[in-house]
């Protein structure tokens, strides 16, 4: 069974358009939806190789619908000027070939579970938390680390869709791993001020 985030982007990305795909189009066209599927929308192509100046505004968006979803805001709502973003069509032919292989691996593991703590208010309000936290991570100016904290930024995201309270301890697990791994990469830049010297 087709699982319900892949469908819904795969309309949204594989849509007949007279103007390229902005972000605009892709918030009034997932409805309820919106927050998690733009989310998913904007870290993937931090997973793919993507053209530079693109994370900039990507990881600033996700950054900023997270931090209303902390506060418990279940409409989405961007900035005009980020609303105005368009996605090229090479990057959407990227986007639909990396979402193919996602969808892949996640039917394998994503089904509806444990989904009364899935939906509730709080959950709502960790997951805007934590993937607040992921987005920072993810726009930190640190070599070849973009893709793990985008991992967890998409388990919670499709977690949330699917109604999978499993997976979201999941990704709740990836989050910690985070903390930990970025915790321990500043401890050592700090001990190491000639490393540190030498990446920025």
């Amino acid at each position: 069974m087709a699982l319900r985030f892949a469908k819904d982007l795969t309309v949204v990305l594989a849509r007949d358009r007279d103007q390229p795909l902005t972000l605009r189009d892709v918030l009034q066209e997932t409805s309820e939806q919106g927050f998690s599927l733009a989310i998913i929308l904007l870290s993937f192509p931090f997973l793919l190789p993507m053209p530079p100046g693109l994370t900039t505004i990507l990881g600033s968006a996700c950054l900023f619908l997270s931090m209303q979803m902390a506060f418990g805001r279940r409409v989405p709502w961007l900035p005009d000027r980020m609303l105005r973003f368009e996605f090229s069509q090479q990057v959407v032919d990227k986007l639909l070939k990396g979402l193919r292989r996602a969808t892949k691996i996640f039917e394998k593991v994503t089904r509806p579970r444990w989904s009364r703590f899935a939906r509730s208010d709080r959950t709502w309000r960790i997951n805007g938390l934590c993937i607040t936290w992921l987005s920072l991570l993810l726009m930190t100016p640190v070599p070849l680390t973009n893709p793990i904290p985008t991992i967890g930024i998409l388990l919670l995201a499709i977690s949330m869709i699917e109604m999978d309270g499993l997976l979201l301890i999941v990704g709740y697990g990836v989050v910690g791993l985070n903390t930990a791994l970025f915790g321990s990469v500043g401890y050592l830049l700090w001990r190491s001020p000639d490393v540190f010297n030498q990446l920025f």
